[in-house]
């Protein structure tokens, strides 16, 4: 009889599983990313319906979807409003969160912080770190106030014994800090290995969905931005949150990229403070503090970030340049897009962009994707080549086609009042726009149809 194998080859970036090493990865077709692993051994006499909870021979019965209960999901609110936007309304019983960011950008800080609020409801929390001693956790915790006893906290990275302890404690709400940090005592590989991580992860969601206890998972992140460890991750959890925002800067953004009980579009703005995090709660006024008064090539613009506008200050700085080739360099927006919108500006206003130097801000170190910046940008490109200072009280929104046509963009009425709210005299936004915002008392309305026009109104500004 032929050995059975106990080792696999697995992708370090999706965890595709194969016999043998390969180059490049047949699912996700990065290069250079698989590694030898040994396999999670079988427990004799286990089937698949002995471990769902099903007899031997028994088959699950389909249900027609009429005769399946409307259950609404349970939330819980964990005294943040800010998180609570960004998770839907609450924390879902059952359901397991994955928090991922940078090392230091305050993951396990606002975990935390939700255990105090929680606890404070004398609901129980289970808080296992595998990175921290207990007594670490403390220093931590006496820097945010005093916690209630109903926050219990474990330092260990062995998955039997973290399990043993939530079916002793019975716990609503379980933090695990970190994921790379767990290992499974049936799988011989070392801990944060693609086969623990995606093993422990498997057993984490067993007994959530089991129990019905709410489990955070802190996951690091690689150089590129993404949870370390198989793609299978993110796609086994409930919800996936990213922590982001520059570690030497006080703000910091809680964003949703997976969200099966809420939207994907909410994002939650946070400011980090000797005391822990604390919420903003009109991040556009924020997000404009300190901005140059007179200066060209700065404007605002407005960005819409699920239903909430947010008001951003776009820099931009063009330059003679002596190089064969003319640099770009976009710091919060896509630097593809600031290539394109040059090029609608040297072919559409004859703008010599292809002599030029150009660099492009999102002050604040915020990272910008919606094509309704394209307006702000483009025109804070105008200002700074012109030397022409755009008033301090205008606003700029809108999409730009490669034609140099301005495109209408959603919500503009939601921005145009959010504008109004803070003080602004002027918005500059899409000619097709003006139709939905209607009339706006005290604040003047300047469609374009064009990037001309935009240059136009610029111009006499």
């Amino acid at each position: 009889m032929a050995k059975a194998k106990t080792t696999a080859f697995f992708c370090q970036n999706c965890g595709y599983e194969s016999a043998k090493w390969m180059g490049q990865c047949p699912s996700c077709h990065e290069w250079n990313t698989f590694v030898e692993e040994p396999l999670a051994p079988r427990i004799p006499g286990r089937s698949a319906a002995a471990s769902s909870g099903r007899r031997t021979g028994e088959a699950p019965v389909p249900k027609a979807l009429r005769e399946i209960d409307r259950t609404h999901s349970e939330r819980t609110g964990t005294g943040m409003n800010e998180l609570d936007r960004v998770l839907g309304g609450g924390i879902v019983t059952g359901s397991l969160v994955l928090v991922g960011g940078d090392p230091g950008i305050g993951k396990s800080t606002l975990l935390l912080q939700v255990c105090r609020n929680l606890a404070e409801r004398n609901i129980k929390i289970l808080y296992v770190s595998g990175e921290e001693s207990l007594q670490q956790i403390r220093m931590r915790a006496d820097r945010m106030g005093e916690f209630s006893d109903t926050l219990l906290l474990l330092s260990e990275t062995n998955l039997g014994t973290i399990r043993e302890a939530i079916e002793r404690t019975k716990p609503s709400v379980v933090i695990i800090d970190s994921i790379q940090t767990m290992y499974n005592e049936e799988v011989s590989s070392a801990p944060g290995s693609v086969s623990q991580v995606r093993e422990s992860t498997g057993v984490l969601m067993q007994i959530a969905k089991t129990t019905g206890t709410t489990i955070f998972i802190v996951g690091h992140v690689t150089k590129e931005g993404v949870v370390a460890g198989p793609r299978v991750l993110e796609h086994m959890v409930d919800t996936v949150l990213y922590f982001e925002g520059d570690r030497y800067a006080s703000y910091r953004l809680l964003r949703a990229v997976k969200n099966r009980f809420g939207s994907t579009n909410e994002i939650g703005v946070f400011e980090m403070q000797n005391d822990g995090l604390h919420e903003v709660a009109n991040p556009s006024e924020y997000m404009l503090e300190g901005r140059p008064e007179g200066a060209s090539g700065s404007v605002v613009a407005c960005s819409m970030e699920g239903t909430r506008p947010i008001l951003i200050e776009i820099q931009a700085l063009v330059t003679r340049t002596s190089l064969a080739y003319p640099r770009r360099t976009a710091d919060g927006a896509d630097v593809n897009r600031l290539n394109l919108l040059l090029a609608v500006l040297e072919k559409r206003m004859n703008m010599p962009c292809s002599s030029l130097d150009a660099y492009v801000n999102i002050a604040g170190g915020v990272r910008l994707r919606e094509p309704a910046i394209d307006l702000g940008i483009v025109a804070a490109i105008i200002s700074s080549y012109r030397d022409i200072a755009i008033d301090d009280k205008t606003i700029v929104f809108g999409e730009v086609g490669l034609s140099g046509e301005v495109r209408a963009v959603s919500q503009a009425k939601e921005r145009v009042q959010e504008a109004k709210k803070l003080g602004f005299e002027t918005v500059i936004l899409p000619q097709v726009c003006l139709r939905p915002v209607g009339k706006a008392e005290g604040i003047d309305l300047k469609g374009v149809r064009s990037v001309r026009e935009l240059n136009a109104v610029i111009s006499k500004s």
